[in-house]
């Protein structure tokens, strides 16, 4: 096998396509090239990697990507230690929401105790996360913890949050029940704003309607709990959110909390071993989860 062959394949596979890839690749080079030096593969080996539309890596990529994953995935890494140099790297993939306000502090914090320290931020959600972790894509994340996990990757929970509805401060139901009743029995015609239907809480609700016999489609999907605060103060609809402590609602808009829906457990996922600069941020996530839940205890009482 030619190895700049598979150096091509690894960003096919990376990241998910071939046009894909050349917008990743760490030098210039086109879809034809990339294309006609993958075909040449495939050939060499007999052998077919991946489907093309819809992506999709067959038995043989999935194997071959394996064996080629820790090599090129390292080569920057290794190459500024032979220069000599101490640079660590940190991979971490989280919500745009944690991105913009939690982590900027503590990675602030980490890269105080790391000077040389390299970070790459991701944005990403809970079932994207774990394809990360699993294909050494990424060191750790801060995401929903739930469900099984990839080999060699562990999970610490943080913190629990709520569920609740949001509407307009006018809107005559006081709680998630009246609003409920009004919407199913046809009193409200409500649009639903609500995370992608492959987040955790969107299925929770699923399953909470489906316990109840009844059904509300989400007529709007969004990729961050910000953007349903957006959407549902500007009367698109009803958002479905997560109660996050010390995060207020929009101005215009007030909580309902679903006690039926259990609480959603977020938490830091990492791979085993971890780095001296996952340890580090493991650790700050944990003393702020301690502190956002203290205040929300304060508060509460």
């Amino acid at each position: 096998m030619n190895l700049h062959h598979l150096e091509l394949f690894y960003y096919v596979a990376r990241h998910g396509g071939i046009m894909e890839a050349v917008r990743n690749m760490p030098y210039g080079i086109q879809q034809p090239a990339i294309s006609g030096q993958i075909l040449q593969l495939e050939a060499d080996l007999g052998l077919k990697l991946f489907n093309r539309r819809p992506f999709e890596l067959t038995a043989a990529g999935n194997e071959l990507y394996g064996f080629v994953l820790p090599f090129f995935s390292q080569i920057e890494v290794v190459g500024e230690r032979l220069r000599g140099g101490s640079v660590q790297t940190l991979r971490l993939a989280a919500p745009v929401f944690a991105l913009r306000t939690h982590l900027p502090e503590l990675l602030r914090d980490v890269q105080g105790r790391f000077p040389n320290l390299r970070i790459t931020l991701r944005e990403a959600h809970q079932p994207e996360i774990m394809g990360l972790l699993e294909r050494q894509e990424i060191d750790c994340a801060m995401t929903v913890v739930e469900g099984p996990l990839a080999p060699k990757v562990l999970s610490e929970p943080l913190i629990s949050l709520g569920a609740a509805f949001l509407v307009p401060k006018t809107h005559r139901a006081r709680t998630a029940e009246e609003l409920l009743e009004s919407v199913v029995s046809g009193a409200e015609q409500a649009a639903l704003i609500t995370l992608p239907a492959n987040e955790v809480l969107p299925k929770r609700f699923r399953e909470m309607m489906s316990r109840r016999g009844q059904e509300w489609i989400p007529s709007i999907e969004v990729t961050a709990l910000d953007l349903i605060d957006t959407y549902a103060s500007n009367g698109f609809g009803i958002g479905l959110t997560l109660v996050v402590p010390g995060r207020s609602p929009t101005v215009g808009l007030r909580a309902l909390p679903i006690t039926e829906i259990p609480q959603v457990e977020i938490g830091t996922l990492w791979r085993d071993p971890s780095s001296p600069a996952v340890e580090a941020l493991r650790g700050a996530l944990r003393t702020r989860a301690a502190l956002v839940k203290e205040q929300a205890a304060t508060a509460a009482g």
